[in-house]
């Protein structure tokens, strides 16, 4: 990666600044989900390339540092408590969204698969909390840099990170726009199974259905 270990905290940085501000509007659809569902899904798959490009760049600082790369190993690593909570922070993000997408190929939003969906959100959000209270300062400082014409200490590279963030967030529209009709059939069947569910326990507490019961109990 062109601009060694100070390049690649850039893309890090920018990428972060990015998935920061739609995954603050992701959860936030969450407070009124039935509402919000579409939006979503839309923004679930639309996350999925920056966030891939999120962990391939913190991966590939990871690979450098421990196989003794010399200008990453001047870097320096992560805080202790950081490094502990980064295996944690991959592996809820890969069930969170390897959920959600499995709940979308399936049709279903609900069984095991939402479940586990709905824990890893939780588990997440926790992880996601603390990551970002810990690098806020430096993502601001540095996420921008390669977008301002007079940003202080040029790195190299900065064409190629721009490039490769707004490739990923092209990627991530192309992917959510290919997959709408099935994020409207998963829709369908998520109101059909309600409405099912709805008229199920309607049919159940109803006097004629009581009365059926009680009936079919003497009769027995």
């Amino acid at each position: 990666m062109r601009g060694g270990p100070a390049g690649n905290e850039r893309l890090t940085s920018s990428t972060g600044l990015v998935l920061l501000v739609l995954l603050a509007v992701e959860t936030l659809t969450t407070l009124a989900l039935r509402r919000f569902l579409d939006v979503h899904l839309f923004l679930g798959l639309l996350l999925l390339p920056p966030v891939v490009l999120k962990l391939a760049s913190t991966g590939w600082r990871f690979v450098r540092y421990y196989r003794r790369n010399e200008p990453y190993r001047l870097a320096g690593p992560p805080q202790p408590f950081l490094r502990m909570l980064a295996p944690l922070l991959v592996a809820a993000t890969l069930v969170l969204f390897g959920t959600g997408v499995a709940m979308l190929v399936e049709g279903r939003g609900h069984g095991l698969l939402g479940r586990v969906h709905t824990l890893a959100f939780v588990a997440w959000g926790v992880l996601v909390g603390l990551h970002s209270l810990a690098y806020l300062t430096r993502v601001v400082r540095d996420g921008s840099a390669d977008w301002r014409s007079h940003a202080a200490g040029v790195v190299a590279g900065a064409r190629s990170r721009r490039a490769l963030l707004i490739g990923s967030l092209l990627a991530g529209a192309v992917l959510a726009l290919a997959t709408y009709p099935t994020q409207q059939s998963f829709l369908r069947h998520r109101h059909d199974f309600g409405h099912d569910r709805k008229a199920s326990r309607r049919s159940a507490s109803s006097p004629s259905s009581r009365f059926v019961v009680r009936d079919s109990g003497v009769n027995g």
